[in-house]
């Protein structure tokens, strides 16, 4: 792998491939990578000539301090985690001070109603951070491919939108997620779970795959009904939403509709570590 800490220096590197028509794929992390990353870096090997693996703590997307200081991080690690991939990855992991130059600012945006629920309404100016970062990333690197898990289902389609009202080149395409053997979703802050805590985790991946198992058997009241006394019986879960909505836009629905896809989106807390996922019903 190849390791760069300064824009500049990605730019001199990136320009000469680009001379060379080489295609470029970007994927975008805040390090503390596991195999759902390692799913991402190796599809964008598949179909690119290098690849672009950002590592970054991006703060203008933490609406919780907290939860920013006690992100994982070990850079050290994760280079070694991606040289074990291949030795041509190119890692982008600059400090604060080079992205924004000194200056934190939010840019805001119109995501036409994709970011007023799920996430959006419970981390306010998440979404506003999440493409700010993602807009500086693509105009460093310019890629040609961008690649996204779809655990972050509502951040993809989200950055899908923002390219389309921005005009920017790129392909965003999302992967499916990866999970362990019980159904929890990969996720970095996974390795944050106390033992106890970590036998309840799978309990999410349980309650969105029974919606799937019963989705057409069941009216959405139902199903809400169910997902709530599912989860007052566990007192290790805090339950922050759960939500049946249309794929596209991200409305959420009361009742289904023919020939419209649905996911059901859900946040948990356990022991204070914030737990997301998503699945497609049909």
């Amino acid at each position: 792998m190849i390791l760069f800490r300064r824009k500049s220096d990605l730019h001199i590197k990136l320009n000469n491939l680009k001379k060379n028509n080489f295609k470029i794929g970007l994927v975008p992390t805040m390090g503390a990578l596991h195999q759902g990353h390692t799913s991402l870096v190796e599809k964008s090997i598949k179909e690119n000539d290098y690849t672009v693996v950002s590592i970054f703590i991006n703060p203008t997307q933490f609406n919780d301090k907290k939860d920013l200081k006690l992100y994982p991080k070990n850079l050290r690690k994760d280079c070694m985690h991606l040289d074990s991939i291949s030795s041509d990855i190119i890692i982008f992991a600059p400090e604060i001070k080079d992205i924004y130059d000194n200056n934190l600012s939010v840019k805001k945006f119109d995501f036409n109603g994709l970011d007023k629920f799920m996430e959006g309404k419970y981390r306010k100016g998440h979404f506003n951070g999440v493409a700010t970062i993602v807009t500086h990333l693509f105009n460093i690197v310019n890629p040609n491919n961008a690649y996204f898990g779809e655990k972050d289902f509502q951040q993809l389609r989200i950055i899908q939108q923002l390219v389309v009202d921005n005009n920017i080149s790129v392909n965003v395409l999302g992967c499916q997620t990866i999970r362990e053997k019980d159904g929890l979703a990969l996720s970095s802050r996974n390795i944050k779970l106390s033992k106890h805590c970590r036998k309840f985790a799978s309990k999410v991946y349980e309650i969105i795959n029974y919606t799937r198992i019963n989705f057409h058997s069941m009216t959405f009241a139902e199903i809400y009904t169910y997902v709530d006394k599912f989860f007052d019986k566990i007192s290790e879960i805090e339950l922050e939403y759960f939500t049946i909505a249309e794929s596209k836009f991200l409305q959420p629905v009361k009742e289904k509709r023919r020939n419209k896809q649905y996911r059901a989106f859900i946040a948990v807390k356990l022991d204070g570590i914030r737990l997301i996922d998503n699945m497609a019903l049909n």
